[in-house]
């Protein structure tokens, strides 16, 4: 019989590439690591990794266990945190992963009504950008993730397709325009409205790795590469950036709400561009009570 317990420390391995890295990384001994190993393998009847040396890798067997782990450790969290509920035993816990606007905007309040409602259940609260947050929901390390995708994006650094999240659960929670941010001498400031390809000429502060796809796609459909001169995930950073003169940007407007753009003005830019922001889990995951009320809270903040 395979333990759930057995399986972490094979994924710890996997991802470490030690006994000894993984035990650090668990919280054990090396010698601790190695014993539940050779359990896993004697529960499953075939060698799992081929060491040589210093080195360790998977065998075939090996990686197809790896694969599988996080869908089951995932399957059983849903099943822990479901009997604990129903047992009344405890209200349950949320690892919760969002965006860095989504973090000062829709986390505080949808967290804040949650703890109302339920004192006893714990939320703990990480940041990453999509793709990598939809990764970290896949592989077991997180309950709910906020991500987003952009509307007509076509490149796959630029785009999150609908294909690439139809195993998930998937929460709607609010449509994200963006909008163009300049410095407040820009000859533009006082635009109500500007055309992409009015900033051709400009330098450009871009955001994170797939804002800036999206960027450089939406630009080049009007007939111009943009000019980054600077490229940070910090937003506040791309504000500072732009009201110092260095540069034009384009911010999502739940950015916009979080920064006091000292020194820029914002401006509707056209063509339209716009984000779907979603909150994500597991279908098993979104059985859980805690889960559960965790998305009704984000999409409550989301319409306020």
């Amino acid at each position: 019989m395979i333990e759930a317990r057995h399986l972490r420390v094979l994924r710890a391995v996997s991802a470490t590439g030690s006994f000894s890295a993984a035990g650090r990384e668990l919280g054990c001994t090396q010698p601790a690591v190695s014993q539940q190993m050779k359990a896993l393998e004697t529960s499953v009847g075939t060698p799992l990794l081929i060491r040589t040396g210093r080195e360790m890798r998977l065998t075939q067997a090996g990686e197809a266990l790896v694969r599988h782990a996080a869908g089951i450790i995932a399957g059983l969290t849903a099943a822990e945190e479901e009997v604990a509920a129903i047992a009344g035993l405890r209200a349950g816990r949320v690892r919760l992963v969002s965006f860095p606007s989504g973090s000062s905007t829709l986390v505080p309040t949808a967290l804040a009504a949650l703890r109302a409602a339920h004192p006893g259940t714990r939320v703990s609260l990480e940041e990453a950008e999509p793709p990598r947050s939809v990764e970290m929901l896949r592989e077991g390390d997180c309950d709910v993730t906020l991500a987003f995708r952009y509307e007509g994006a076509a490149s796959a650094a630029g785009s999150a397709g609908a294909e690439e999240w139809d195993d998930l659960v998937i929460r709607p929670l609010l449509t994200d325009r963006l909008v163009g941010l300049v410095p407040e001498g820009h000859r533009l400031a006082r635009a109500g409205t500007v055309a992409i390809g009015d900033l051709a000429d400009e330098p450009w502060i871009a955001g994170c790795p797939r804002c800036r796809a999206q960027l450089v796609e939406v630009c080049e459909s009007a007939g111009f590469t943009p000019r980054i001169d600077f490229a940070t995930d910090d937003y506040p950073a791309v504000v500072g950036l732009v009201g110092a003169g260095l540069g034009v940007a384009v911010l999502p407007e739940l950015a916009i709400e979080s920064v006091r753009p000292r020194g820029a003005r914002t401006v509707t830019v056209e063509p339209a561009l716009r984000r779907e922001i979603v909150a994500l889990t597991l279908p098993d995951l979104a059985q859980v009570p805690a889960v559960a009320a965790t998305l009704d809270q984000l999409a409550r903040a989301a319409s306020r």
